[in-house]
């Protein structure tokens, strides 16, 4: 009896051992919690006030929240252009509850970008670092802070679901390589970090898709390469110079071709060039009179831009990121093909775009 006693005694032993201590910590929570504790500091919930009328046209205040990330000890916070759109006060709670007004440095609406900035003490103010969102992979770890539905910072985990997703954005331009995450994007998280598992910025979170309104896994973030592009500009200039070719282009599309009996198939038609402009000192020609290709009326008799420096355009929007990758003082060659059939090339050398120029005038 005595051999069978110790046999059980050395299985419960051993299987107690195996048993983890009650409110032992796996190695992912202890780096989530590493993460929020040294960069929940960092970021902020920004206040903005808009004025609108009421339904007997009285001029009423209204309120809206979103969050944003301290990137300059100077007080330089990055967050959404739609954040602090039209507002006429801003004002920005650190981590530490102390309320500070802000002033609107920079915005750029093409990739929902802005600066704000406050004045407060620097030991006040922690930085997040900027990383880069060149290399992302689907299924590296992704987490979010924000101020979602204005209760204060929150958490969430998730992973990097897809990269290279393209949204357009309210100004109605592409912006390109965006992040889609799965980890929980709400009203108020607008604005906000996404970090990966070193805690770098990777990320500013964007948008959502939900048919309710609220987080259902599929949230967007604009890269932090893009950011990086950008943000000097909106500092020193309060805007960013985007190139500008003094061109309206439309999509070219087989159908569209066939009926107007086009030598090519795909391309960006060129539907008018700006007097004066980039464009029309190189030579590129506008349309010059209008057509009507089943209900819509078309500006046809224009030059079809069929590459912009050697890289194929299949339609307007793959010429305009071409041209975007550019600056302003920088020359780009257009592959044309004329409307009588002949082709040729023009060299332009882009201007800066006016900051009132539409979206689709690159």
């Amino acid at each position: 009896m005595r051999p069978r006693k110790l046999l059980a005694t050395v299985l419960v032993t051993a299987i107690f051992a195996w048993v983890p201590m009650a409110g032992a910590l796996t190695e992912e929570e202890r780096n989530n919690i590493d993460l929020y504790e040294r960069l929940a500091p960092a970021v902020v919930n920004i206040t903005s006030t808009t004025l609108e009328h009421d339904f007997f046209f009285n001029v009423v205040p209204r309120q809206g929240t979103g969050s944003g990330s301290i990137i300059d000890p100077r007080g330089y916070i990055l967050t959404n252009n739609h954040v602090i759109e039209d507002a006429r006060k801003l004002e920005v709670t650190l981590s530490n509850g102390k309320k500070y007004p802000a002033k609107l440095i920079g915005a750029d609406p093409d990739t929902d970008l802005a600066v704000v900035k406050v004045d407060a003490p620097k030991e006040h103010l922690a930085v997040i670092t900027m990383g880069s969102s060149a290399n992302l992979k689907v299924g590296q770890k992704a987490l979010a802070i924000g101020n979602p539905f204005g209760l204060g910072q929150t958490l969430t985990t998730g992973v990097i679901s897809s990269v290279g997703r393209t949204m357009r954005a309210e100004s109605g331009t592409l912006v390109e390589d965006i992040i889609q995450t799965d980890a929980s994007i709400n009203p108020g998280n607008s604005g906000g970090p996404l970090i990966d598992s070193s805690g770098l910025l990777i990320g500013i979170t964007t948008a959502i898709f939900s048919p309710t309104g609220a987080s259902v896994g599929i949230g967007f973030a604009t890269p932090v390469d893009t950011a990086k592009r950008v943000v000097n500009d909106l500092i020193q200039k309060g805007y960013y110079s985007y190139p500008y070719l003094g061109a309206t282009l439309m999509s070219l599309f087989a159908d569209v071709a066939e009926v107007l009996k086009l030598p090519v198939k795909t391309g960006a038609l060129v539907v008018e060039v700006a007097p004066n402009g980039p464009s029309a000192k190189a030579g590129l020609r506008g349309g010059s009179r209008k057509a009507q290709i089943g209900n819509n009326i078309v500006t046809v008799g224009g030059d079809v831009i069929t590459s912009v420096n050697g890289k194929p355009a299949q339609d307007a929007d793959a010429a305009i990121r071409e041209v975007r990758k550019l600056r302003p003082g920088d020359q780009v060659r257009l592959d044309v093909t004329h409307w009588d059939g002949t082709s040729g090339s023009v060299t332009v050398t882009l201007g800066e775009k006016p900051r009132h120029t539409r979206a689709r005038q690159p």
